[in-house]
């Protein structure tokens, strides 16, 4: 079974990324390969927050001491979930009560950098008495499953012989590669990328993203749909100013 840890909003940063006098691993590294959530994610310290931009890139954290240096992998799926405010209410002013001041600091507290790094972002609306009580059909977990793994099945023929496992892996180098667009995609992808003032790490990201769901979809080609669809999973500048 795969890793899954769910440290407190209380964690010191050595905890959460490893240290000590005699360097032990944190939870990101008890992670590799697995999934590390944190819940209330603005609660977390800054200071331990913003220590896992690296590993997230390299997918390693490096514990330097006087003594010398002890990498550790931190391979891991980060999986966050925050309110949308202290009171939780936000936007709905008739029930928030917190102050504008109250809403940024609390927003501020995730960095620019940490929400760069981050593929998916999702915002859930308040349901109603009457969607709770609707029926609904929705897709089952095992159709799901199928279709995951038939995308799995094509990365894996995508990058047989290279060193890439999943389109996650994808370097900047190799994006053209294998994550080519057409000429319309491209256009489109400028205007996405002046409209929401991407960062090149969030530009790529989308890429990587668009190319994932073209795989759930069982597409060749990355199309315009693909890249709209990636796009509105970056962080709402109606939230994150």
């Amino acid at each position: 079974m795969r890793p899954f840890r769910n440290p407190h909003h209380t964690i010191s940063q050595g905890a959460l990324v490893g240290g000590g006098s005699n360097p032990r691993p944190g939870m990101i590294s008890l992670a590799h390969r697995g999934v590390l959530f944190l819940d209330e994610l603005p609660e977390f310290q800054r200071i331990a927050l913003d220590a896992l931009r690296q590993p997230l890139e390299e997918r390693k954290v490096t514990i330097a001491r006087t003594s010398g240096n002890v990498t550790y992998p931190s391979d891991f799926e980060l999986v966050c979930a925050m309110n949308p405010c202290p009171c939780g209410y936000y936007p709905d002013k008739n029930r928030c009560r917190c102050t504008e001041p109250q809403i940024k600091k609390y927003m501020g507290k995730v960095s620019g950098p940490i929400l760069d790094r981050i593929d998916l972002c999702v915002e859930l609306h308040p349901v109603d008495v009457a969607g709770l009580q609707k029926e609904r059909s929705a897709e089952n977990s095992e159709s799901i499953r199928k279709r995951v793994l038939r995308a799995r099945k094509r990365q894996e023929e995508r990058f047989k012989g290279t060193k890439y496992r999943f389109n996650s892996d994808i370097d900047v180098a190799d994006m053209d590669t294998f994550c080519a667009l057409g000429r319309e995609e491209k256009k489109y992808m400028e205007e996405i990328y002046k409209t929401l003032k991407l960062s090149a790490r969030a530009y790529h990201r989308i890429l990587k993203v668009a190319r994932t769901i073209a795989d759930l979809e069982g597409d060749k080609n990355i199309s315009i749909d693909h890249l709209t669809e990636a796009a509105l999973y970056r962080p709402s500048l109606d939230y994150w100013i």
